[in-house]
């Protein structure tokens, strides 16, 4: 494989690994992470569990009766974006061309490193073995020509293996892989296909490409090039998220406003440790709100300096909730996002007042708690309650 080596690393059941690897007590019993409620979906799943039918973003209220004796693991996003950080950064001492495409999976194009490193299924190996020895967490990895058949080749891999489609086999490993298994392939584009008599991607391959472009547009078009194993994307670089999100569906309705702001806070503060986490400052913050009836809103605000700091972060967001009382209705759900995120080196402004400066210096300490006790929970006093 001299042309070209593209490697798509999936982390298994990422968040699940990550609660085992901090207690090894819970291996090899059933986990699901997720948030108890009846409105909350499951985050991920063991592989047991999947066994039985529970995936991600199943209703919670689905999920247990299918597996009562599982164990409920409540998330912990600080935890899951430090071990993502972690994984990106050695990706990125293997090659330059790595392209997050979540917080648990890349491509990384190690075309350039081979001489340096030996071949891709050294590579592939090397990259197990280290996420393994030295992270705790089991990694499945598809190595390829392109992205394409990259991709496909990790979910083949999965748990916990590595698939390697050589350029010369790729037709092969195509022909008898139905359509809906594609990239860019959803439950409205199968049934289209599935109406023109196709339901292999070899089936695809051999169609005209006439007929699948005056049915399908462009989408047409580019289904069949993926078909016969042709993708020209390249792994990109400068791939960046555009903006941080935390939000929380409540188990009822909520119109208590003591409630919501508390929640308010709670989802502003993770924002902002993820950002802080991240090396990222936010230049704006907005809101989502979805109503009992599944209606829903959003609202946005610039902050006049890009700010990484909760007590910021928390503030804007509740300018944005305070404009929206009196409610016209109860509340489902309620989020928080940090928006135009930005380097703080070049955009973060001190404050004058030295309170805030106090406050930023608390939250620094507070994550570094975090990490080095990623079971102890540093929280503001508002979520404190007196014991029985």
């Amino acid at each position: 494989m001299v042309s070209r080596a593209v490697l798509h690393v999936d982390m298994d059941a990422f968040f699940v690994s990550v609660e085992l690897r901090d207690r090894p007590e819970l291996v090899g019993k059933p986990v699901i992470v997720g948030f108890p409620g009846g409105r909350s979906v499951v985050l991920s799943a063991s592989y047991d569990c999947r066994a039985r039918g529970i995936h991600s973003a199943m209703p919670m209220s689905q999920a247990i009766p299918l597996m009562p004796e599982a164990t409920v693991v409540e998330p912990s996003h600080h935890k899951y974006a430090l071990a993502s950080e972690e994984i990106m950064s050695y990706f990125r001492t293997l090659t330059p061309m790595v392209e997050q495409v979540s917080v648990d999976e890349a491509f990384l194009d190690v075309t350039g490193s081979m001489r340096r490193l030996g071949g891709p299924v050294e590579i592939g190996r090397n990259i197990r073995s280290h996420i393994r020895d030295n992270m705790g967490l089991p990694a499945s990895v598809g190595i390829a020509k392109n992205k394409f058949i990259a991709k496909l080749a990790s979910t083949y891999a999965k748990p916990d293996g590595m698939a390697v489609i050589a350029p010369e086999r790729t037709g092969e490993f195509l022909e008898e892989l139905p359509v809906a298994k594609m990239w860019g392939v959803g439950k409205r584009t199968a049934q289209q296909l599935h109406a023109l008599g196709i339901e292999t991607v070899g089936q695809l391959s051999r169609e005209p490409e006439e007929r699948l472009v005056a049915r399908m547009g462009e989408h047409g078009r580019s289904l069949f090039l993926l078909s016969k194993g042709i993708d020209d994307r390249p792994v990109e670089v400068t791939r960046e998220e555009k903006s941080i999100s935390a939000e929380h569906t409540f188990a009822a309705d909520i119109s208590d406003l003591q409630i919501l702001e508390e929640e308010l806070l709670r989802l502003s503060h993770r924002v902002a440790r993820r950002l802080r986490d991240s090396g990222k400052a936010a230049g704006g913050v907005g809101l989502k709100i979805k109503y009992r009836d599944f209606t829903g809103l959003t609202r946005s605000k610039a902050l006049s300096a890009a700010s990484d700091s909760s007590a910021t972060i928390s503030e804007a967001a509740g300018l944005l909730f305070r404009k929206l009382i009196p409610l016209t209705q109860p509340i489902r759900l309620i989020g928080v996002r940090a928006e135009r995120l930005e380097d703080p080196d070049f955009g973060l402004q001190l404050s004058l007042d030295p309170k805030d400066e106090k406050v930023r210096e608390a939250e620094r300490v507070a994550d570094l708690i975090g990490q080095k006790f990623p079971q102890s929970m540093v929280t503001p006093a508002r979520f404190l309650r007196p014991r029985d």
